[in-house]
């Protein structure tokens, strides 16, 4: 059985990256067969090569929204949030730094510019996530954190958010605004790519699940099957339902950008109606995929249940020396890096 420590490797640090590649076509993209266990490196906007006459390419059109806030406590104290769901009107789920030293009942204050953004703090920490309820009082929550939110860059990304990741961190089919985080993989197509695939016979549909801490949490123990994934929320519509179930049922490949996608199609499995939903589905070897024949997926951060999603799909000897070989051909790793595509 695999533990945590599996899913551990070295990085040198100037391979995680800071920027995106100038055109989002550019990134390298590493091809892995599973059949062949052979590698092969080409640029993303070869990925038609791959590709063929009746595959369906599912999307995530998730868009981010500007949830990371930076703000005071009563006495002064800087203190910086992320907002992750809204519970209610006014109520969110979110979590903020530093804190175990933020009481239940502190009242927060965000802002710049004359701009300001107040909540109090509804509960003690509670469990290893951290994760904290504020009820906002100001009105227009939406229109001040267009004004005063900021792009939440992942930590690894030491720089500050800057106004072109307003742009560079949505995909170009970003629509459904609720994601706190990019999904990531999507990030390398733009419109001509997207038109070349559709011209090649590629049918596209979108499905939407709005990252959020799901997606990034650390996982806290060795025995994975105690990990519990924070839920995200999830949404297919008419047109993509009978997409997907068009495809299946003819067996045509169906192609998941990224992880994401995947936790979205395998939480549904082989009957897909339109729908709206939640899920905490965790992947990690093994695990019997029903619906995905592909996967395109960035290169991810170890000891993350991304990272074991990959290896149930690969396999995890596969991936591991597959991502050996990235680290070797100085490949980009993370959510502004390079790409692979799993046949």
């Amino acid at each position: 059985m695999l533990t945590l420590q599996d899913f551990d490797f070295e990085l040198p640090k100037e391979l995680i990256a800071f920027y995106p590649t100038p055109k989002r076509g550019d990134a390298k993209l590493l091809v892995l067969n599973r059949a062949t266990r052979q590698t092969e490196h080409r640029i993303f906007n070869e990925l038609p090569d791959f590709l063929k006459k009746g595959d369906l390419l599912v999307l995530n059109d998730t868009k981010v929204f500007p949830a990371r806030l930076f703000g005071v406590r009563p006495t002064g104290g800087k203190v910086e949030a992320l907002l992750l769901k809204q519970m209610e009107e006014g109520v969110w789920e979110f979590l903020v730094k530093p804190s175990g030293r933020i009481k239940k009942g502190t009242c927060l204050t965000f802002g710049e510019n004359g701009l300001r953004l107040e909540g109090e703090i509804l509960d003690e920490p509670r469990g290893e996530n951290g994760i904290r309820k504020i009820r906002f009082s100001s009105e227009g929550l939406r229109e001040k954190l267009a004004y005063i939110g900021k792009i939440p860059l992942p930590p690894y990304i030491e720089r500050p958010s800057e106004e072109i990741d307003r742009e560079l961190y949505q995909t170009v089919f970003a629509d459904k605004e609720g994601a706190v985080a990019s999904p990531t993989a999507g990030l390398h197509f733009d419109e001509e790519l997207l038109e070349k695939l559709r011209n090649q016979g590629i049918e596209i549909c979108f499905v939407t699940l709005h990252v959020s801490y799901g997606t990034f949490q650390p996982v806290q123990t060795e025995d994975l099957s105690k990990h519990e994934i924070y839920e995200e929320e999830f949404e297919i519509g008419k047109k993509a339902a009978e997409q997907i179930n068009r495809a299946l049922i003819k067996k045509r490949r169906v192609i998941a950008c990224g992880t994401t996608v995947v936790r979205t199609l395998e939480s549904i499995g082989k009957n897909f109606v339109p729908q709206k939903g939640k899920t905490r589905l965790f992947i990690r070897p093994p695990y019997p995929f029903q619906v995905v024949d592909a996967m395109i997926t960035n290169f991810h951060i170890p000891k993350t249940t991304l990272l074991m999603l990959v290896s149930a799909f690969a396999g995890h000897d596969l991936v591991f020396r597959a991502y050996q070989e990235a680290i070797r051909k100085r490949c980009r790793f993370y959510s502004y890096g390079d790409a692979m595509i799993i046949l």
